[in-house]
């Protein structure tokens, strides 16, 4: 059995429920392996502690340009869909964050001056049986820091997948790209949320997903009151089952920042996980429609204007989701006069939701390409599958009756890149742009808000990003505002390279735990490449207090510092439940420690500018 483990954002508990799972079933004396495909950002290893004994590289064809043979012609940038070759002066640059490696460029390519070589972008690490202190199979991917093609490290770990076993896939957050080959395969998705309003929004989008792909789906309410009220009217909606719930206890949370296997310390909690397993029920109900945003009655608040002569940009990002980011810039929209809000989160946008906005403008954002194959005129010469490089084209269905079989393309694995519709000798191959999502500029109390939604499995994230952060600039520039305020998605892929590229401060905000300080190091290690300054917000920080300290050493070793310390508060939750943000709840230990941190967060602007 395959089962995926996944959910609309980060932070839901969605790696504590894969590996403990894992060990409770092993424990049980099921043959079980646990791979790890949140390969940005993987955690499950900082648990599990295993011996591996097998590693290679992820290798993909990446162009390399050669000046002698090059004659200026530009077919190379023209071909290119993703922006990651230009022509300036007569020499070709390549953008090796943008590059897929889709092999468009070297094909137009008239004098052959580019030519594909292997590149490794990321490593599967593995330990392929159990051992004394794993007891069950292991395998993790890493994406290199810089690199943006997350998918073929995920398509590398399932490479692992055992037949005979039952198969726990930890998928990276959101609906995107990594998620989409993650899921793909599974005979069952088990969807990790928490009672709030953020983990509804996101899980409708999760749902939409694994529906979209045909995958039985089941939920797992993590932090449960008891009653999860939110999520269990859209379950019975949906027509879903809640295969289980885990209770919100801070005993839990405790054990997990020092990197305790839960299962272990609490057997309350083994059992409660079995049962999980046990009752989980195929379901395929209709696919939902996400909602959209709501045009509010009544006309958007008017416009702030400044005296600006310029703005700073600070982008506010984590290495995993759940650490509290978006909270945190919904108090700070609060506390800062004049800015623009940028929600870079496109994958699963939530600021919406405690910021309210009103929409004033509502565009369409057509971001990349689909191709289709007309089989009447297919002649099944197959060099169409044999030039993808993302292995979306398969061969499938009947040409005119005739017991000949096609080729058609997978649409959730097709990147748009248009090298089938180029090498197909006979076009039938036929490639249209597509309408990947929509982005908005908005009013709210807080001031103007540019914000987007990408569809659901839909790929060029870090293009509508770019989309996001053009128009906020416009607008800051327009209104003359000082002050670009993003909030950014988590991980290391493409999404966050576009929300950290050119931005003067990144806030990064962490948890004291093992997984917070993990990728909270490799986060820090991205915006290094980018050469963009950062400084460090820990919240729940007196969690863990070994782990803090480990944060504020890192910081220091990288040049950063921690600016600001949130304190473990049950306020922030009920300022969730609320729907309003932690200034606007009233008096407590978090709402005092984040104006501090908007003190801090001022000064360090004021530095830069």
């Amino acid at each position: 059995m395959i089962i995926a483990v996944a959910s609309g954002k980060g932070g839901t508990g969605k790696t504590t429920f894969a590996v403990n799972l894992a060990y409770a079933l092993a424990q049980r004396g099921e043959r079980v392996r646990l791979l790890d495909c949140d390969v940005e950002e993987p955690n499950d290893h900082l648990f599990v502690k295993p011996g591996f004994t097998e590693e290679h590289d992820v290798v993909v064809r990446k162009p390399v340009w050669d000046a002698a043979k090059c004659t200026a012609c530009g077919k190379c940038a023209k071909a290119c869909h993703y922006n990651a070759i230009a022509l300036i002066k007569g020499k070709v640059l390549i953008f090796n964050e943008l590059c897929h490696s889709c092999g468009v460029c070297s094909f137009v390519c008239p004098e052959g001056a580019l030519t594909e070589r292997d590149v490794a972008i990321g490593t599967v690490q593995a330990q392929p049986d159990p051992s004394k202190h794993v007891p069950f199979a292991f395998a993790h991917g890493t994406l290199n820091i810089g690199e943006a093609l997350a998918p073929n490290v995920v398509r590398a770990v399932k490479e692992h997948l055992d037949p005979r076993a039952i198969n726990i896939v930890d998928a990276s957050p959101g609906t995107a790209c990594p998620v989409v080959a993650a899921v793909r395969g599974a005979e069952a998705a088990l969807l990790v949320t928490e009672p709030t309003p953020f983990g509804l929004n996101d899980l409708k989008l999760a749902v939409g997903l694994t529906l979209k792909m045909g995958v039985p789906t089941g939920i797992v309410v993590n932090r449960s009151d008891g009653e999860d009220k939110l999520i269990a009217e859209y379950a019975k909606a949906a027509g879903l089952p809640i295969a289980g719930r885990i209770p919100f206890k801070r005993e839990y949370a405790e054990a997990y920042s020092g990197g305790a296997i839960l299962v272990d310390v609490f057997p309350e909690l083994r059992k409660n996980l079995l049962e999980i397993y046990d009752n989980l029920r195929t379901a395929r109900p209709a696919v939902p429609v996400a909602a959209a945003f709501e045009l509010t009655s009544g006309a958007p608040p008017p416009l702030a204007r400044g005296t600006a002569e310029r703005y700073t940009e600070i982008t506010v990002i984590s290495g995993k989701g759940g650490t509290g980011k978006t909270t945190l810039v919904a108090a700070l929209a609060h506390l800062a006069r004049e800015k623009v809000l940028a929600d870079n989160d496109v994958d699963a946008a939530d600021l919406h939701l405690l910021l309210a906005p009103r929409v004033r403008e509502m565009h369409d954002f057509a971001g990349g390409a689909k191709a289709t194959i007309e089989p009447a005129k297919c002649v099944v010469c197959g060099r169409c599958a044999k030039a993808c490089h993302f292995d979306a084209i398969r061969q499938d269905g009947l040409v005119n009756g005739m017991e000949e079989a096609t080729y058609r393309i997978e649409p959730l694995a097709c990147e748009g890149c248009g090298l089938c519709v180029l090498v197909c000798p006979v076009q039938a191959i036929a490639s249209e742009r597509s309408v990947t999502g929509q982005w908005f500029v908005s009013g709210t109390a807080q001031g103007p808000m540019v914000h987007a939604r990408l569809g659901i499995a839909e790929e060029n994230s870090g293009k509508l990003v770019a989309q996001v952060r053009d128009r906020a600039a416009k607008l800051a520039e327009e209104l003359k505002l000082p002050l670009i305020m993003g909030d950014g998605p988590p991980g290391t892929g493409c999404p966050v390279i576009a929300s950290v590229t050119g931005t003067d401060l990144v806030a990064i905000v962490t948890e004291p735990t093992v997984s917070g300080v993990h990728d909270m190091e490799r986060v820090m290690k991205l915006a290094a490449h980018f050469r963009v300054p950062t400084v460090v917000v820990i919240n729940k920080a007196d969690l863990n207090t070994e782990q803090a300290r480990r944060i504020e050493d890192i910081a220091k070793a990288h040049g950063s510092r921690v600016i600001g310390r949130i304190p473990f508060d049950r306020s922030v939750n009920d300022a969730l439940m609320a729907g309003k943000t932690v200034i606007e709840y009233g008096r407590s230990g978090a709402e005092e420690s984040i104006r501090g941190i908007w003190k801090r967060l001022q000064d360090a602007l004021a530095r830069i500018g």
